[in-house]
């Protein structure tokens, strides 16, 4: 699975002009599933996710995870991290797992972030979504766990 995480102040998601997902400080997490992708990779990424120290302690260093913070998870699909441009300026997205195959693992993400996190919010798997956020730090990370691993 393929992943970029932003830490916020602020973040949320909007499908025809309503908001669907909100959260005050703490990650936005776009999501991509790959072909090969099982739920391996999804327990290790969000394993992976929470355990982040990119929050700032009392002496000012990224020191704290979102578990430390408390601080809300905003979860939404992003199938076009999986793109590939080597063939030319137009993306291919074959690397990105099949939509029922991604939705499947967004899910099941979705579900294993709940059971171990008080605040996850989502966006709409397939949906034109509109996100907004203002990014703290500015801080994003990338972070890939590659099919089979």
């Amino acid at each position: 699975m393929i992943s970029v995480i932003q830490r916020v102040s602020q973040a949320q998601v909007r499908v025809g002009g309503e908001v669907i997902g909100e959260i005050g400080a703490g990650l936005l997490v776009l999501l991509c599933a790959e072909r090969g992708d099982a739920q391996a990779q999804a327990d290790k990424l969000l394993a992976k996710i929470l355990k982040l120290r990119i929050f700032s302690d009392d002496a000012g260093k990224m020191n704290r995870s979102v578990q430390d913070t408390g601080g809300g998870l905003l979860l939404v699909s992003q199938f076009t991290l999986a793109a590939d441009v080597s063939g030319g300026n137009r993306p291919s997205f074959t690397g990105a797992a099949l939509p029922e195959d991604g939705r499947h693992l967004y899910d099941y993400f979705v579900a294993q972030a709940r059971s171990v996190h008080p605040k996850v919010e989502t966006g709409q798997f397939a949906a034109d979504m509109q996100v907004h956020l203002v990014n703290d730090g500015p801080v994003t990370i990338p972070l890939h766990i590659p099919p089979y691993a």
